[in-house]
């Protein structure tokens, strides 16, 4: 796992006082559910704000970066093309700007370094915004986060997930995680079973040696939605989105100072929520809502 990557992150130095619990348990406002699919489709975005849209004065083109190999968000197609979730928003996000645009896939370790050479404009690659990444470049709002979720076995007989409902069930978690650290400070009185690997909790799960898997969302929606679960298993409960341990969620890169480009990105984004494009292409390529 690549430690700018938004996703789990090995995190042990995270272990803060219960004195967090109230805000750590505590999530954005509830998602908008999709009518046709019952999905839960995250909004990071406020409906009373209207931005006004940034002049981007002789701008023709914007070239964004992006990596080949981290389906569905960025891969290559079936014809070597970019394709996926980030390419997809990058080329609504062009269209609903005016302007032209390309995308170029490199390795996501050179990503930046690119960006600071001129050799594209912007990255939209998954890349987490943190403290490391700001240093290195500006970043739109968030387009989208990893949350935290408990999975369990379908016939499991609670929805209803907080630390005084699953008092003294076993709960599976990989070791070392920002995960796991959020269990051992939030739900202390679980039955807590570290595992080396995402595959061997997993198995456990299935073989019903614990009640529960908590790991990162997506993660876990592309495992329900795969044939490897064998329909095992569903989410349970809501997400968990404290920032501390799941980090602050992802954004489009720009050079430090292109104040003009970034403004230009979050009306973008905001008009493409409003109209619905942003909620087509979650469904699209999240058919189980991570959530």
């Amino acid at each position: 796992m690549r430690v700018l990557r938004a996703a789990g992150v090995c995190v042990a130095a995270m272990l803060v006082g219960s004195a967090l619990l109230g805000s750590a348990l505590a999530g954005p406002a509830a998602p908008a559910v999709a009518a046709d699919t019952g999905v839960r489709v995250p909004s990071f975005w406020d409906p009373k704000h209207r931005p006004e849209k940034p002049e981007l004065g002789r701008l023709a083109l914007i070239r964004f970066l992006t990596e080949e190999d981290y389906p569905p968000f960025n891969f290559k197609g079936a014809d070597g093309t970019p394709t996926g979730f980030n390419v997809d928003l990058a080329r609504a996000i062009c269209e609903e700007l005016k302007v032209a645009c390309t995308v170029q896939m490199r390795r996501f370790d050179t990503l930046l370094d690119a960006l600071n050479d001129n050799r594209g404009d912007a990255v939209i690659a998954s890349l987490a915004i943190t403290a490391q990444t700001r240093a290195r470049a500006d970043f739109t709002d968030r387009y989208y986060r990893s949350p935290a979720r408990f999975v369990a076995r379908t016939d499991f007989d609670l929805t209803d997930i907080r630390p005084e409902t699953i008092t003294g069930r076993a709960v599976a978690v990989v070791a070392g995680t920002a995960h796991e650290a959020y269990l051992r400070a939030f739900f202390a009185e679980t039955s807590l079973k570290t595992f080396p690997s995402f595959d061997a909790a997993k198995e456990a799960l299935k073989a019903r040696q614990v009640d529960l898997l908590f790991g990162d969302g997506i993660a876990l929606a592309f495992w329900l939605n795969g044939s490897d679960s064998a329909n095992c298993c569903a989410f349970r409960g809501g997400p968990f989105l404290e920032s501390r341990y799941f980090g602050e969620g992802v954004g489009i890169a720009v050079r430090s100072g292109n104040e003009a480009l970034r403004r230009a990105f979050d009306w973008a984004l905001q008009k493409l929520w409003e109209k619905g494009v942003y909620t087509d292409l979650y469904l699209r390529y999240f058919p189980i809502g991570y959530f």
